[in-house]
């Protein structure tokens, strides 16, 4: 098996990631600010409004930025942003799976669970963006089943490296003594009949924006449809999970 390829966020815990031995990842791929967390980074994925100010000034050679030009794209081949959720975790774990082709891709940071009160994340306190009122974004936990069906189709497994509350559904894994990633015996398959059905659900609805930029677009988005697609991908995966659409 390949080595797996480290997505690091901007959760609190992405601080576990500073003492990880680099040799047992493929790549390192950060969101936004993350690439703070560690120097040794390989990709940074950002959007368009990030300031320009908060990028790394002086990247390494082989240390690669990753905008809308790149992400979009990799992004419509797997369905686009209305279905995939138009939050930096999943634009990056697509990406990743489009780009890197990992057999394994592993989460710390990603959590998307905010607390109360305490540091929202590994810098202090930031804006929940994947909570904000969007259309793509009706069920946090339905976008991380499709996101883990549509791995498996792709020949990826997908863990989450947290040991916090999240928003991701899939299983844990942990790294022993910063250099040892230990991962489940098991990992259980999608039901393929049941992907079918939701991916023709997609297909009928026919809610893929080229240019990515769905807010801008002119299609009267049905939330009714998208929250029954929700259920349908999470009927997909082998979680068990019933979201809590917003109205």
């Amino acid at each position: 098996m390949k080595k797996p390829v480290l997505i690091i966020g901007s959760g609190p815990n992405a601080v576990q990631a500073v003492s990880w031995d680099k040799s047992i990842f493929s790549a390192i791929v950060c969101i936004n600010n993350a690439w703070q967390v560690r120097p040794d980074w390989d990709y940074l994925v950002y959007p368009d409004d990030f300031p320009a100010a908060r990028l790394p000034q002086t990247p390494q050679a082989d240390q690669f930025l990753i905008d809308e030009n790149d992400f979009v794209p990799t992004q419509n081949e797997f369905g686009g942003f209305v279905y995939a959720g138009g939050t930096m975790a999943y634009t990056t774990a697509y990406w990743v799976l489009a780009r890197l082709k990992p057999e394994v891709m592993l989460f710390i940071g990603c959590d998307m669970h905010y607390p109360e009160t305490g540091p929202t994340h590994f810098y202090g306190t930031g804006s929940p963006d994947p909570l904000r009122d969007d259309i793509t974004l009706t069920s946090l936990e339905a976008s991380s089943a499709r996101l883990y069906c549509l791995a498996h189709t792709a020949s990826c497994q997908i863990y989450n490296l947290s040991d916090s509350p999240s928003r991701l559904l899939f299983d844990r894994a942990t790294i022993v003594k910063d250099s040892q990633l230990v991962l489940p015996s098991s990992y259980p398959a999608p039901s393929k009949m049941k992907m079918q059905t939701a991916l023709m659900q997609e297909d009928r609805l026919g809610y893929l924006v080229e240019n990515g930029r769905y807010w801008e677009s002119d299609i009267a988005f049905d939330r009714a449809a998208l929250c029954a697609l929700d259920i349908a991908w999470l009927e997909s995966s082998p979680f068990s999970f019933r979201p809590e659409h917003r109205s």
